[in-house]
Protein backbone atom coordinates (compact mmCIF):
# COMPACT_ATOMS: atom_id res chain seq x y z
CA UNK A 1 0.00 0.00 0.00
CA UNK A 2 2.81 2.39 0.92
CA UNK A 3 4.57 1.56 -2.31
CA UNK A 4 1.48 2.44 -4.38
CA UNK A 5 1.05 5.78 -2.59
CA UNK A 6 4.74 6.66 -2.95
CA UNK A 7 4.70 5.74 -6.62
CA UNK A 8 1.58 7.86 -7.18
CA UNK A 9 3.12 10.84 -5.38
CA UNK A 10 6.37 10.48 -7.33
CA UNK A 11 4.50 10.23 -10.64
CA UNK A 12 2.45 13.34 -9.81
CA UNK A 13 5.57 15.37 -9.00
CA UNK A 14 7.23 14.22 -12.21
CA UNK A 15 4.20 15.28 -14.26
CA UNK A 16 4.10 18.67 -12.55
CA UNK A 17 7.83 19.18 -13.15
CA UNK A 18 7.65 18.24 -16.83
CA UNK A 19 4.52 20.35 -17.33
CA UNK A 20 6.04 23.41 -15.63
CA UNK A 21 9.34 23.09 -17.47
CA UNK A 22 7.58 22.81 -20.83
CA UNK A 23 5.52 25.94 -20.19
CA UNK A 24 8.64 27.90 -19.28
CA UNK A 25 10.32 26.79 -22.50
CA UNK A 26 7.23 27.74 -24.54
CA UNK A 27 7.23 31.25 -23.04
CA UNK A 28 10.94 31.64 -23.71
CA UNK A 29 10.48 30.49 -27.32
CA UNK A 30 7.63 32.99 -27.76
CA UNK A 31 9.69 35.81 -26.32
CA UNK A 32 12.66 35.11 -28.59
CA UNK A 33 10.47 35.36 -31.69
CA UNK A 34 9.67 38.96 -30.74
CA UNK A 35 12.08 41.82 -31.23
CA UNK A 36 12.09 45.58 -30.81
CA UNK A 37 13.32 47.61 -33.75
CA UNK A 38 14.06 51.31 -33.72
CA UNK A 39 14.56 52.99 -37.07
CA UNK A 40 16.41 56.29 -37.17
CA UNK A 41 17.82 58.81 -39.61
CA UNK A 42 21.52 59.42 -40.08
CA UNK A 43 21.37 62.51 -37.87
CA UNK A 44 19.53 61.57 -34.71
CA UNK A 45 17.68 64.13 -32.62
CA UNK A 46 17.64 64.28 -28.83
CA UNK A 47 14.18 62.68 -28.68
CA UNK A 48 15.25 59.77 -30.90
CA UNK A 49 18.22 59.13 -28.62
CA UNK A 50 15.96 59.32 -25.56
CA UNK A 51 13.53 56.80 -27.08
CA UNK A 52 16.41 54.37 -27.57
CA UNK A 53 17.54 54.86 -23.97
CA UNK A 54 14.04 54.35 -22.55
CA UNK A 55 13.31 51.34 -24.75
CA UNK A 56 16.50 49.67 -23.53
CA UNK A 57 15.53 50.39 -19.92
CA UNK A 58 12.01 49.00 -20.49
CA UNK A 59 13.45 45.88 -22.13
CA UNK A 60 15.25 44.92 -18.91
CA UNK A 61 11.89 43.37 -17.93
CA UNK A 62 12.17 41.17 -21.06
CA UNK A 63 15.79 39.93 -21.10
CA UNK A 64 15.27 37.49 -24.00
CA UNK A 65 13.89 40.12 -26.39
CA UNK A 66 16.52 41.74 -28.62
CA UNK A 67 16.70 45.43 -29.49
CA UNK A 68 17.91 46.55 -32.91
CA UNK A 69 18.83 49.97 -34.28
CA UNK A 70 18.36 50.40 -38.01
CA UNK A 71 19.61 53.43 -39.92
CA UNK A 72 16.78 54.26 -42.33
CA UNK A 73 19.12 56.41 -44.45
CA UNK A 74 21.48 53.52 -45.17
CA UNK A 75 20.74 51.92 -48.56
CA UNK A 76 21.49 48.42 -47.21
CA UNK A 77 18.42 48.75 -44.94
CA UNK A 78 16.06 49.78 -47.75
CA UNK A 79 14.17 46.47 -47.86
CA UNK A 80 13.62 46.36 -44.08
CA UNK A 81 12.46 49.99 -44.05
CA UNK A 82 9.98 49.22 -46.83
CA UNK A 83 8.67 46.19 -44.91
CA UNK A 84 7.92 48.39 -41.88
CA UNK A 85 7.12 51.52 -43.91
CA UNK A 86 9.73 53.24 -41.75
CA UNK A 87 11.51 56.13 -43.39
CA UNK A 88 12.65 58.02 -40.30
CA UNK A 89 12.51 57.78 -36.54
CA UNK A 90 10.12 55.01 -35.47
CA UNK A 91 9.76 52.18 -32.97
CA UNK A 92 8.23 48.76 -33.63
CA UNK A 93 7.52 45.42 -32.01
CA UNK A 94 7.94 42.58 -34.48
CA UNK A 95 7.15 38.87 -34.31
CA UNK A 96 9.53 36.99 -36.60
CA UNK A 97 7.27 33.92 -36.84
CA UNK A 98 3.89 35.52 -37.47
CA UNK A 99 5.30 38.66 -39.15
CA UNK A 100 2.97 40.70 -36.95
CA UNK A 101 4.07 44.32 -36.47
CA UNK A 102 3.04 46.77 -33.73
CA UNK A 103 3.93 50.42 -34.34
CA UNK A 104 4.88 52.18 -31.08
CA UNK A 105 6.16 55.38 -32.71
CA UNK A 106 3.36 57.68 -31.53
CA UNK A 107 3.53 56.28 -27.99
CA UNK A 108 7.31 56.67 -27.94
CA UNK A 109 7.35 60.30 -29.06
CA UNK A 110 4.41 61.26 -26.83
CA UNK A 111 6.08 59.82 -23.72
CA UNK A 112 9.82 60.33 -24.37
CA UNK A 113 9.86 63.15 -21.81
CA UNK A 114 8.37 61.00 -19.03
CA UNK A 115 10.39 57.87 -18.25
CA UNK A 116 7.78 56.26 -15.98
CA UNK A 117 4.95 56.82 -18.47
CA UNK A 118 7.09 55.57 -21.38
CA UNK A 119 8.05 52.38 -19.56
CA UNK A 120 4.49 51.78 -18.36
CA UNK A 121 3.04 52.19 -21.87
CA UNK A 122 5.86 50.18 -23.45
CA UNK A 123 5.29 47.30 -21.01
CA UNK A 124 1.52 47.39 -21.55
CA UNK A 125 2.04 47.17 -25.32
CA UNK A 126 4.71 44.47 -25.02
CA UNK A 127 2.60 42.30 -22.71
CA UNK A 128 -0.37 42.53 -25.08
CA UNK A 129 1.85 41.80 -28.09
CA UNK A 130 3.36 38.73 -26.41
CA UNK A 131 -0.14 37.37 -25.66
CA UNK A 132 -1.41 37.86 -29.21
Amino acid sequence: MKKVILTSVFATFMLLFVSYNGNAQDKKATATTVQVIQFHSEHRCMTCNKIEELARIALKKYPTIPFSLVNADDKKNEKQCAQFQAYGSSLYLYNTKTKKIKNLTDMAFMNAGDQDKFISEFNKNMDAFLKS
